[in-house]
């Protein structure tokens, strides 16, 4: 019978948070017991195989109802021809009813809302997800390719049409095995949209509501991810008008408005006026270009260029022949254009610059094959959730062989006489290391990715705090 029921689930999610049974609260089904549920298109079951202080599992199975489904054909005919009504694989693999299940049955959990365990909630947990029988259109590097840039450490398992008859070749089926620390939210949010982007189809017809679904869902995330556009149009069923109008308010969304815009501005300037006495901005540029060319590298990242300040300074040294700058905002992105005068280039010059817009927290092929990768001012605007989530993206997947990254040190902070004692430099700023909280987390990153690492004061070197930016390379 257990044999059975592994083979029929659909979607377990499991954790070892501890206690892991707080599963429960998130996802509002309590663990002691079964729960079914009542859909237009069958049944819905959510049970716990298991549920310990160490580890907790809930599963979704879907007893999907293949005469409901010929019931609810819209028109006279249905869509499709007649044997694809009665003949289908819906009732046995993950598709976009698993995605309305999802909805119907975990939509606080989907909103990262917990009335018990709200901060929970909020917390990244160590969770894997596991998709029995997935359809795939496009196979396992499809599949890698929309799920990777998440974080996700991805197992996939292929099926073979026929195990009787081997050279049918594979199936478009696969069991996917999802891994990674993140929300619960953000997990289910990932799988609501993306489940029916694999199989390349729906149940139901897609009109303007599905546009608005998929910007919801897809908040935070799908507007920097590499796939986006192939999303888009999958999710909303290749309808062309429906797609462009999706992409264009995802794109608006690398945006900020006009007021956030201004508020941005000043508290940049507040930064500048405070550090302008040192010239402290020109020091560190010119300290990491310094570095940049004694390791005799020539194809460098920077990753938040924003407005290209480095990206400038790079391109008056002919040693660095490859140069990408990234940034999540398309605002800081167009200023770069500006700033580098890109349309008035050389064809030789704007050979050795390009600019894309991505986000730090998804993996991006793009970024692979670089020799060194700049991080400038950049780590301390994420939270910890964040934070993690880049530090696998650079140092795990995009894997260069150098990268040098600079953040303040809140040290330097009581020599700037304008800056309230504890206050960061910038609004912005998430945290400010001193320098033992630096090279603490720099030196367990480079442990954990096989990386060593050296650091650098930049700038004026007080006795007692150091100097106001902190410095780390890290070598591969």
């Amino acid at each position: 019978m257990t044999s059975r029921l592994e083979d029929a689930l659909l979607l377990t999610v499991t954790t070892t948070h501890v206690p892991a049974t707080d599963l429960g609260y998130l996802l509002h089904k309590n663990p002691a017991r079964a729960q079914s549920f009542e859909l237009s298109f069958g049944q819905a079951h959510v049970f716990y195989p298991e549920a310990t202080a160490e580890r907790c599992t809930a599963a979704l199975l879907l007893d999907v109802d293949p005469v409901a489904l010929v019931r609810d054909r819209k028109g006279p005919s249905g869509e499709g021809g007649a044997l694809e009504q009665y003949v289908n694989d819906r009732p046995y693999v993950a598709s976009s009813f698993m995605s309305v299940a999802l909805s119907r049955l975990f939509n606080a959990a989907l909103a990262g809302r917990s009335q018990e365990r709200p901060a929970l909630a909020q917390q990244a947990l160590p969770l894997v997800a596991r998709l029995s029988v997935l359809p795939c259109r496009g196979g396992e590097a499809f599949l890698r390719r929309l799920l990777e840039p998440l974080g996700y450490q991805v197992s996939v398992t292929p099926h073979v049409l026929d195990e009787t008859v081997p050279e049918w070749g594979p199936s478009r089926y696969f069991t996917v095995t999802l891994e990674a620390h993140t929300r619960v939210s953000e997990l289910l949010t990932h799988l609501y949209v993306l489940i029916p982007v694999f199989d390349d189809d729906k149940h139901y017809w897609v009109s303007d509501d599905e546009v608005e679904k998929l910007l919801r869902h897809g908040e935070g995330w799908l507007a920097a991810h590499p796939e986006r556009e192939f999303i888009t149009r999958r999710y909303l069923r290749h309808q062309k008008s429906l797609a462009r109008e999706a992409l264009e308010q995802l794109i608006g969304e690398g945006h900020s408005s006009t007021e956030e815009q201004e508020r941005e501005r000043v508290r940049t300037e507040q930064e500048a006026s405070l550090e302008a006495k040192l010239s402290l901005n020109d020091q560190r540029l010119r300290a990491v270009v310094d570095v940049l060319q004694a390791e005799g590298v020539s194809r460098v990242v920077d990753l938040g260029c924003g407005e290209g300040k480095l990206l400038r300074e790079l391109l008056k040294e002919r040693r660095f022949t490859d140069i990408l700058g990234m940034d999540v905002s398309w605002r800081s992105l167009e200023l770069a254009t500006e700033r580098l005068h890109l349309d008035r280039m050389s064809e030789l010059q704007r050979k050795r610059i390009q600019l894309i817009h991505g986000s730090l927290m998804y993996r991006d092929r793009r970024l692979a094959g670089y020799q060194a990768a700049t991080v400038i001012e950049v780590v301390e605007h994420l939270d910890p959730p964040r934070l993690a989530a880049f530090e696998r993206v650079l140092f795990e997947f995009a894997r260069p062989e150098r990268v040098v990254l600079t953040t303040p040190n809140a040290e330097y902070n009581v020599r700037f006489e304008s800056l309230p004692e504890g206050k960061f430099r910038h609004a912005d700023h998430r945290f400010e290391w001193t320098r033992p909280e630096f090279e603490a987390w720099a030196g367990a990153l480079a442990e954990r990715f096989g990386y060593a690492v050296r650091f650098a004061p930049v700038g004026p070197v007080d006795d007692t705090v150091g100097a106001p930016t902190q410095m780390a390379v890290f070598s591969r």
